[in-house]
């Protein structure tokens, strides 16, 4: 029954191993932009109608400022198009910190973004309750925040059902917005049409007053004060260079075709919003996004205007939850490269059976729940902790391609550094203003969970780096062994005893682990079977040629294995087999095993640490005891061997 269930709720195992996984599970460019383009996207929701209500009695600087922000997204969007580029593979500004300005660089790069996917997830969900909820009944209001979580579980479920899956569900949400609001763009715009060719006159006079009476520098702080708080407006656009890895392939054509859906509808949305503001005299009302009185403006003669202002809103409160989607789907992948660098625990690397960074999906949910839970589904406080980081990401990025420029000088160097020079001032002042505006306001809590984060994570590699050392030194003394040179094939002795051993690659663990047979059991074994399950993760689950390549590794490592046994006057042989789940896989080896060999004792090798803790528990897998009890419920023997460790 509980099989049932789980199926029902997260859908079919899916074969890593089948040829047209990739195709299936990947994404399209138009796909992609749902996905990941959503974020920047809901943007135009709050980010312009912030930048225009900065601008306070000087409101007409907005046609500047929606010249300001669409260059500037088209700007970034190149910036990061050429960052596709240089990095293939994903990982987008975390890769471009730690591979360009060094790891530490990487390491604050990579903890700003994981903070800016929980906030994306948290705000979106919560912006999309208050809009939604703007509609109710006021009794309604009191199931707004249980709402909230309702719709994060929601998401988190359908994360775990499959990255395409969860976008294909999504996407008439994301077309519906984007239909209603080009139509309210167009048509703002074009019922003004008279009025567009004074509105270049009309502001370059304004501005002349203004300057007049507050002089250059006081109207440039207003502009750059509204252009910065406007900023809200670039997230997400980071976004497709880090989740490459989830696209169809060639992904470096297929990320940029994604980049330039991203710009041209958020760059369209976001401007033409503001130049909307203007010309329809859009003023703030208690209670109602500038948006909403835009469109109820606009549609209030149609002869359905109601219903059309009515789905409007309902789209751009639905598209918010869209825009979570950028958080489940470039967070885990974030985890995922730090986690291969040892700064993350590597279970963040495993990939479930709907083929889905499983771990990463559920740290990414529990981190927007306390997010809601502090502040109480409140998009106030949410939106002050909101995009500092994100530029944070930015300005390292803008720089460390910078330095690549310099240092490289390859073809069209001069073109690639005018474009990160120019985006690297201007993400740099959104930064400092942005901070400085914020900081007081609750922004001061991002930078403390940022900087918490970075110090965890500087623990954890020291940890790891501690025990690659020790395991280091044991691979150098056991891996050249004073051994003869095999001169004859030791015979098949069916009837002996069988030491059925569980490796994973060739190293001082599982040499040590064929000592200690031979220590703890003299003489007793006659035949040793070396079984290694190819661990199928979010590092390998880039294309066949990576698969097949992980296969061969695994099969050459055996060979070592059996080569070593052989000198040792064992009979060996080995199985192997890929898997995302290391106890499925070594499981299904056991009992193949097993069909073979009558005579059988199963021998698996565990790291024991002095004074083990949960920190080590969570660090280090279990797989040895998950196995060995499947193993015992089964009837057969099974033993661990310890490799023991003395942490520093």
């Amino acid at each position: 029954m509980g099989q049932k269930i789980k199926t029902f709720v997260f859908g079919q195992p899916k074969n890593p191993l089948d040829p047209g996984v990739f195709h299936n599970v990947s994404l399209i460019a138009f796909f992609a932009w749902v996905g990941l383009g959503a974020d920047g996207l809901s943007s135009s929701c709050y980010g312009p109608e912030e930048a225009f209500r900065s601008l306070g009695h000087y409101s007409h600087l907005a046609l500047l400022l929606a010249l300001a922000v669409m260059g500037t997204v088209f700007l970034l969007s190149a910036s990061y198009s050429q960052i596709i580029e240089l990095f293939p593979s994903g990982g987008g500004g975390y890769l471009v910190g730690a591979k360009l300005l060094g790891t530490s660089a990487g390491l604050v790069s990579g903890c700003a973004l994981l903070v800016d996917y929980a906030l994306t997830i948290a705000i979106s969900i919560a912006s999309s309750m208050d809009a939604a909820f703007s509609f109710f009944p006021p009794p309604w209001l009191h199931y707004r925040f249980e709402a909230t979580i309702f719709c994060l579980i929601v998401l988190i479920i359908l994360n775990l059902r499959g990255v395409k899956e969860s976008v294909m569900i999504l996407t008439p949400i994301f077309i519906t917005f984007l239909i209603t609001h080009t139509v309210i763009v167009v048509w703002g715009i074009a019922t003004h049409g008279s009025a567009l060719p004074h509105l270049v006159t009309d502001t370059l006079v304004e501005t002349h007053a203004g300057l007049s009476a507050i002089g250059w520098w006081a109207m440039l702080v207003i502009f750059f004060r509204a252009f910065a708080l406007g900023g809200g407006t670039f997230t997400g656009i980071e976004a497709v260079s880090n989740g490459l890895q989830i696209l169809r392939e060639p992904r470096v054509a297929t990320g940029k075709r994604t980049m330039i859906y991203m710009a041209a509808s958020l760059s369209f949305m976001a401007g033409g919003l503001l130049i909307n503001y203007l010309l329809n005299g859009v003023v703030p009302i208690e209670g109602k996004t500038m948006n909403a009185v835009l469109i109820q403006n606009l549609t209030v003669t149609w002869p359905c205007g109601k219903a059309f202002f009515m789905i409007s809103m309902f789209s751009a409160a639905a598209l918010l939850i869209v825009a979570a989607q950028a958080g489940f789907l470039g967070g885990p992948r974030v985890m995922s490269d730090m986690a291969l660098d040892r700064w993350l625990p590597s279970r963040f690397t495993n990939l479930s059976d709907r083929l889905v960074i499983k771990d990463g999906v559920m740290m990414m949910g529990m981190a927007a729940l306390f997010m809601i839970l502090y502040s109480h589904a409140s998009v106030h406080i949410l939106v002050v902790m909101y995009s500092i980081n994100v530029f944070l990401t930015f300005t390292l990025s803008q720089l460390g391609m910078v330095k690549h420029w310099l240092m490289e000088k390859e073809e069209g160097w001069v073109h690639g550094i005018i474009i990160n020079a120019t985006g690297l001032l201007l993400t740099i002042g959104i930064l400092i203003v942005t901070t400085v505006i914020k900081f007081t306001e609750g922004g001061w809590v991002t930078l403390v969970v940022t900087g918490t984060l970075i110090i965890v994570c500087v623990i954890i590699r020291r940890h790891y780096h501690s025990i690659i050392l020790q395991l280091r030194d044991l691979n150098q003394v056991l891996g050249d062994l004073p051994l003869p040179e095999l001169k004859e094939e030791p015979l098949k002795k069916t009837g002996e005893a069988t030491a059925v051993l569980s490796v994973s690659g060739y190293n001082g663990i599982g040499i040590h682990s064929i000592l200690a047979i031979q220590r703890f059991f003299p003489g007793h074994f006659k035949n040793i079977v070396f079984i290694s399950v190819g661990i199928i993760d979010s590092g390998r689950f880039k294309g066949i040629r990576e698969i097949e390549a992980l296969r061969q590794n695994v099969n050459q490592d055996l060979a070592k294995y059996v080569n070593l046994a052989k000198r040792m006057g064992f009979y060996a042989e080995s199985f192997s087999t890929l898997d995302t789940d290391v106890i499925v896989g070594l499981e299904k080896l056991c009992d193949e095993v097993g069909k073979s060999w009558t005579k059988k004792v199963y021998f698996m090798g565990q790291l024991a640490f002095e004074g083990e803790t949960f920190w080590t528990r969570l660090l280090h897998n279990q797989t040895s005891f998950l196995i060995q009890k499947k193993l015992l419920f089964k009837g057969y023997e099974a033993v661990i061997l310890p490799i023991r460790l003395r942490l520093e």
